[in-house]
């Protein structure tokens, strides 16, 4: 792919606030042939797509589409309407996501568990799905799929549970997608698994960074992204130390591992004042 989105059409969840309005603002600013909204809140949607089709040049079309993607049945209806209305995209960013930050059995199953596995984890597999085939089929035209999964998918921590569970799924099927295209030669689409520690985005308000690991900023992690998208990266970590405590994990015996987690660097603690709306 080149430097740019220019000429592409991008699809967005969860782009009415936060990183996905980010992302949408950075396709706009770009050239995207089209950039496509998905996010459950009207109003707020309707706001951002005004602004964006404001700024839009001449050649960008903003097209804002009101879906909660918990909803795997809206997913197939909204998909075919964007297939029909603007075209299947080039690029799709599974940005849209959920926290409950408790202990597993006081989360409800319903108004807990499920959404949070449905949001997380099945709406990017779903979306996928709708669109892989015909990225597939345009051999002749770089397609992107982008995952935001989470440092949590990789290292257990208490009061994240479930939303460890649901990281841990996208982190899972998505890089065994990357390998499923790369094994049938279908290069020209990739994959890029994302894997962050806390953001300040309001989600996880209250969440201290473990030692080493500061609180990452919206705009620091959406250039993050956009430039491993653009290349093509399969895998994107950050910052730097949960590489280093993946690895430590991997070489230390279960029990010692517990204490330096937990004491040494404080993960095991950092959701101990969250605040944090889903």
């Amino acid at each position: 792919m080149t430097r740019t989105v220019s000429g592409a059409r991008v699809l967005i969840t969860g782009a009415a606030s936060g990183m996905g309005r980010l992302y949408a603002e950075r396709a706009v600013a770009e050239g995207a042939k089209a950039v496509i909204l998905w996010d459950r809140d009207a109003g707020a949607l309707t706001r951002v797509a005004g602004i964006l089709g404001d700024r839009a040049g001449e050649g960008t079309l903003v097209v804002p589409y009101v879906v909660d993607v918990a909803d795997l049945g809206a997913i197939a209806q909204t998909a075919q309407r964007v297939r029909t209305e603007v075209g299947d995209p080039d690029i799709v960013i599974n940005n849209a996501g959920i926290v409950r930050g408790a202990f597993f059995w006081e989360h409800d199953n319903g108004a807990d568990t499920r959404p949070t596995m449905q949001i997380n984890a099945l709406a990017p597999m779903y979306i996928a799905r709708e669109f892989l085939p015909a990225m597939m089929a345009n051999r002749g035209r770089a397609s992107r799929i982008v995952n935001i999964a989470s440092a949590a998918g990789m290292l257990s921590n208490p009061r994240m549970s479930v939303y460890a569970a649901s990281k841990a799924a996208l982190i899972g099927w998505g890089d065994s997608l990357r390998l499923e295209l790369k094994q049938q030669r279908f290069g020209h689409v990739k994959v890029t698994t994302v894997c962050p520690s806390y953001i300040s985005t309001g989600m996880f308000e209250g969440a201290r960074g473990p030692l080493l690991t500061p609180v990452l900023t919206p705009e620091y992690v959406v250039e993050r992204v956009w430039q491993a998208m653009l290349a093509g990266k399969p895998m994107l970590t950050m910052p730097w130390t949960v590489v280093l405590s993946k690895v430590v994990r991997g070489l230390l015996p279960l029990p010692l591992w517990d204490v330096v987690a937990g004491r040494v660097f404080g993960v095991y603690g950092s959701m101990d004042k969250f605040t944090g709306r889903p």
